[in-house]
């Protein structure tokens, strides 16, 4: 038998005995119902609705044969909320139409065993928490075919956002500024092995407008279960059938009604707080099985601590299965909104199971750390492809936004639409030569810039008034800058000390699987004896002209520079530097103040000596020249990663530490005194205590080698202390936050530790009244220890998400500290981002 012979029979039979069953699913009311689920009884064949309450159920050798050509099919269409309907049809055509109008579910009190003084609900709820790890233990492990769509789409969209223009965002809006920014598809097969064994193979890839895009849609951000105690949004957020549930909620039995001939209870989910970290809506219990039969549940913004959120919804669907003998979920709804600084919009996320095997038989080699990977040419499917396999059809609107971007993506990436958009861009303004300037090329991939002289003026008293300005240029390779090439000339000129440094130098990206990186760098600056340059500019203008306080301490080299990083394999990363610096101190030139203060004056510009007690040392440099060289490395044990074609991104683990070790070198082309060796270590690591907040700590410690005679001040280990009582970095676990700048700098032995525990509402979202302000607990301590001193402690206590509306980015602590003398105690304020 030839191969025609073969294909023409091939394609009989699949049109004997395949068929496709499409219809719509309205309520009542006629109005459409989305995300059903649908699916012939006794198979793993099934879909779901669209938006638009229309489905397409592609059926292949599923049913019963009354014929050669006819056969026989029993569909189910179940939804939360409505009662579940099962149609049998015989057909003899390929396309069958199949309408099916849902009505609501009547529930019933009459099954409820009632006892008195007992709430049914919380009779249900218990058993389901007593069984709670047996389910999970049942759904422990599998395979599964997975689909995911994304949707977000805003509204009233306005023309610029903190100030850039925002345009048409790529083609969604229309004129009124209206429509889809993302659409996007996935179909993957995905491995699952409790608690943290997860596997993706994405096997086609859609994203609308961009025909070479992946989508960023996975089954890992998509994998909620409520049998687990917590789900992690940003927080941690309470199950409504988690092992602590009942100090979250309250439950109220609405109903029970019966689905293949199985009790399932309608209960009602209420928080006790509503400002907890808790869900509020509808679950649905299976009676003596206690499983979940569907959840309809929703949160906040508030909540899960992203302000900008307003709404967040998941719906699930389960479906019995006779063989494991246990309610599967077959789908997934997260619908969301969003509004910030009159942006506003809403999205969903719609994820489809299918093709379960609970007995997968993994091996130890079946998991890696890859957690994400394509197949070739997963982005390359054509529409016929996606028209047979996507099980959810489209809605109108979806349709319209892939064949308008389809349309409009090879004329935006054509020269004349890239020069067009980049003339309008490229128009100089008359506060051009202030703020800034750009000049893109989009089309042939490079960009002009100049930096303007607004965002760089500066007051410090070495250099008076400063400023300074630069050109730059950068390239990239395709759209994913995968390959980039950033090339830099700087100048700079202090207006008090009358003198004009420079920079220059580049910086090439090779790839961004193993971001291998090369800088070379050049010329005469002003820096930090701490590195860290723990002290913004922008503070120490502030502190310097209107409270007469310099914190800012400098000194200048001319040097030259070259370093390189990449991650050598998966979980380590290398980074490695030489560098000549000639060095020179620095000592101050002006005492302006806007306020003079007759009991205040200024610091000398020696950290070392800030009162000025010794002024035939004014600088805290002795001049010379020296060559560094650093070598240090990131090790992330257990790594995982998400493996997309052009870029690798890692994912924080919180099962391990991170370890950083490094190795400090400075060989003196002048002096041998200023010789000096140091390794350093350092231990970080965050994670989460159930649902009482997460803890972050970090441990540092080092050592000098050979530097007990000398080496410079700059190249002693600085520690980064805080005299402002401001904190707008962030950081907390690497900063003492009452500790002056170089009171404990040290060529010797030293350790440090940081650790930070942000209780997320656990106890202030217990607290009447105050759980209405929705904000976090935090306490923290802070240690250092260095040879021959006494230790230096911190304790601090404090409020974060502090704010109002949608702006909750401040913190507050207060702080006491001892180990200087004199124990002090003082307020620092900050933002958390």
């Amino acid at each position: 038998m030839n191969k025609i012979t073969l294909t023409i029979l091939f394609s009989f039979c699949i049109s004997v005995l395949s068929a496709q069953i499409v219809g719509t699913v309205t309520d009542d009311q006629g109005e459409s119902l989305p995300f059903v689920n649908i699916y012939l009884e006794d198979s793993q064949e099934g879909t779901t609705t669209n938006g638009d309450g229309q489905y397409e159920l592609d059926v292949l050798g599923s049913g019963a044969g009354l014929s050669a050509s006819e056969l026989t099919y029993t569909v189910v269409f179940q939804f939360i909320g409505y009662t579940t309907v099962r149609k049998e049809i015989k057909t003899k055509a390929s396309l069958y139409k199949l309408d099916v109008t849902l009505t609501p579910e009547t529930t019933s009190l009459d099954e409820v065993v009632v006892e008195a003084g007992v709430n049914p609900a919380d009779r249900v709820i218990r058993a389901t928490i007593a069984s709670r790890k047996a389910n999970l233990d049942k759904l422990s492990e599998y395979t599964a075919r997975f689909y995911s769509r994304g949707v977000w789409q805003v509204k009233n969209a306005p023309e610029k956002f903190l100030g850039q223009e925002i345009g048409d965002m790529g083609g969604g809006l229309d004129s009124t500024r209206t429509g889809i920014i993302y659409l996007s598809e996935t179909i993957s097969d995905i491995a699952y092995q409790r608690p943290n064994n997860f596997s993706e193979k994405i096997v086609a890839s859609k994203v609308s407008g961009d025909d070479n895009g992946f989508s960023f849609n996975t089954a890992i951000d998509a994998n909620f279960s409520f049998y687990e105690n917590t789900l992690e949004l940003n927080t941690q957020l309470i199950s409504p059938i988690g092992v602590n549930a009942f100090s979250y909620y309250k439950y109220k039995l609405i109903g029970t009604f019966y689905e293949q001939g199985k009790i399932i209870n309608k209960i009602e989910v209420t928080p006790r707080r509503p400002k907890d970290r808790v869900f509020s809506g509808l679950i649905y219990i299976v009676e003596d099985a206690w499983q979940l039969y569907g959840v309809d549940l929703a949160t906040n913004g508030e909540a899960i601590q992203v302000p900008f959120i307003e709404s967040l919804n998941f719906k699930q669907n389960y479906k019995y299965d006779e063989d494991y003998q246990q309610w599967v979920k077959i789908s997934q709804v997260i619908d969301f909104s969003f509004g910030f600084l009159g942006l506003k919009g809403d999205g969903r996320f719609t994820a489809g199971y299918s093709e379960y095997d609970f007995t997968p038989n993994f091996t130890k080699t079946s998991f890696t750390n890859e957690v994400l990977s394509f197949a070739d040419e997963a982005n390359k499917k054509d529409s016929l492809y996606w028209e047979e396999k996507r099980p959810v059809p489209l809605t109108l609107v979806e349709s319209n936004d892939y064949l308008k971007k389809d349309s409009i993506q090879v004329i935006r990436k054509s020269q004349k639409y890239m020069d067009s958009i980049d003339t309008r861009s490229n128009k100089l303004r008359l506060i051009d030569p202030i703020t800034g300037y750009s000049y893109t090329n989009s089309f042939k991939r490079w960009r002009f810039s100049y930096d303007g002289i607004f965002n760089s003026t500066s007051y410090n008293t070495v250099q008076g008034w400063n400023t300074a300005t630069g050109i730059n240029y950068f390239t990239w390779s395709d759209d994913d800058y995968s390959k980039t090439f950033y090339a830099f000339a700087k100048a700079g000129y202090g207006f008090s000390d009358d003198r004009l440094r420079y920079t220059a130098g580049f910086v090439r990206q090779f790839d961004r699987k193993k971001r291998a990186v090369l800088s070379v760098s050049g010329g005469v600056e002003t820096k930090q004896f701490n590195a860290s340059n723990p002290i913004p500019s922008s503070i120490n203008t502030i502190t310097s002209l209107f409270f007469e306080r310099n914190y800012l301490k400098i000194y200048e080299r001319s040097f030259v520079d070259v370093a390189y990083s990449q991650e050598v394999f998966n979980g380590l990363r290398l980074w490695g530097s030489v560098s000549y610096e000639d060095r020179k101190g620095l000592a101050n030139t002006t005492d302006q103040t806007f306020y003079p203060k007759d009991d205040i004056e200024f610091t000398s510009n020696n950290p070392r000596d800030p009162q000025n007690l010794f002024p035939q040392d004014p600088t805290g440099v002795e001049d010379h020249a020296i060559v560094k060289t650093q070598v240090s490395t990131r090790i992330n044990f257990g790594q995982k990663y998400y493996n997309y074609p052009t870029a690798k991104f890692n994912i924080p683990n919180d099962r391990f530490p991170t370890v950083f070790l490094t190795y400090e070198g400075g060989l003196a082309a002048d002096e041998d005194r200023f010789n000096y060796t140091q390794l350093r270590a350092s231990v970080r690591q965050g994670f989460n205590i159930g649902n009482k907040g997460r803890f972050n700590y970090n441990l540092t410690g080092g050592t000098f080698l050979n530097s007990a005679s000398g080496a410079s001040f700059i190249d002693y280990q600085h520690f980064n202390g805080n005299q402002t009582r401001v904190n707008l970095e962030g950081n907390n676990l690497n900063r003492f936050n009452l500790l002056p700048y170089y009171e404990r700098s040290t060529n010797q032995n030293y350790f440090t530790a940081h650790a930070e525990h942000n209780f997320k509402g656990w106890i202030l979202g217990k607290i009447p009244g105050i759980n209405k302000l929705n904000f976090n607990l935090v306490a923290g301590a802070h240690v250092l220890s260095t040879q021959g001193n006494q230790p230096y402690t911190e304790y601090s206590i404090g409020l974060d998400n502090i704010g109002w509306g949608k702006f909750r980015f401040l913190r507050v602590d207060y702080v006491r500290s001892s180990g200087l003398g004199a124990n002090d105690g003082a307020f620092v304020f900050g933002v958390s981002f």
